[in-house]
């Protein structure tokens, strides 16, 4: 293939996050390295790729009609890449996951017995982690497999699948506080209290203006935190019901417990080995029930 993937992945990065400069901190990369990259595909294609009189590039005519197929070609490279793994036998000496704290631990728990069964001699790492946190690690090389609550887009070099399991989520508050034992609770009503939540973008985006905000890097931090009566959280209802000591009451609010899907993701660039398709193929397979 005379057009380089580092080439591709800068074009429809830079499309998905409208600019040089976002697609750089997508991939991880500088400025200069994406626009270079997308100047030398449109050298090699012979054509103009963006518009790039306005403030940010704009697809030409095209750049749109090219998109579809780049994508087709990224896509077909990820499946390729996938069939050599699968073929290829030899297992990768090590392994590592990152999950968020609202996945159910039975689920978690499920996973590791058949890894440990599959896979004995492996040498496998688990940490806790959140969103674009998540997404970071993969990109860095420092975790194979991540498992996140399902994001609005992805960098183009971050392969995806959903799950076919949800993650419950709901309003809680100490079960002392006033608003707690309302029958009915409004939203308007949180604005005078503090929120607890994660210290990511796509919690922070959550927010309800009001009385403040106190952030932390987990789901099991701001529970602890909640217990102690500092304000009300978004939790996963497995959670509180597993690890709290009852002294949460879950906010009768209209639109909530809410359910939130889950995706799992891993490198297109790096893709996982044996071990880790198949912990891949495990999570795809697993449900509910």
């Amino acid at each position: 293939m005379r057009y380089s993937p580092e080439s591709l992945q800068a074009f429809v990065q830079t499309v998905e996050s409208g600019s040089f400069s976002a697609a750089a901190r997508a991939l991880r990369k500088s400025q200069s390295t994406i626009s270079t990259a997308v100047a030398n595909l449109e050298m090699d294609l012979g054509f103009t790729l963006f518009n790039r009189d306005a403030r940010t590039p704009v697809l030409t005519e095209n750049g749109r009609r090219a998109l579809a197929q780049i994508q087709e070609i990224l896509e077909a490279s990820s499946r390729l890449d996938e069939l050599a793994v699968r073929l290829g036998g030899e297992v990768e000496p090590c392994l590592s996951l990152a999950v968020s704290d609202f996945w159910q631990a039975d689920y978690h728990e499920s996973l590791l017995k058949r890894l440990d069964a599959r896979y004995p001699e492996i040498e496998f790492e688990c940490m806790i982690a959140e969103d674009a946190d998540v997404l970071d690690l993969i990109q860095a090389g420092r975790v194979h497999i991540g498992v996140i609550c399902a994001q609005r887009d992805y960098p183009a070099d971050i392969a995806t699948a959903r799950l076919q399991v949800e993650a419950q989520m709901a309003i809680y508050l100490h079960q002392d506080h006033p608003l707690a034992q309302s029958p009915r609770v409004n939203k308007s009503a949180l604005k005078n209290l503090r929120q607890l939540c994660l210290n990511t973008l796509a919690e922070k985006e959550r927010y309800q203006p009001g009385k403040g905000i106190w952030l932390a890097p987990s789901y099991l931090l701001l529970l602890e935190m909640a217990e102690q009566g500092f304000g009300w959280s978004i939790l996963p209802r497995w959670l509180v019901e597993q690890f709290g000591h009852q002294l949460l009451r879950q906010l009768p609010v209209d639109g909530w417990p809410q359910k939130i899907s889950v995706d799992v993701v891993w490198s297109r660039r790096t893709p996982p080995g044996p071990a880790g398709r198949w912990l891949i193929d495990q999570l795809l397979a697993q449900t509910a029930g």
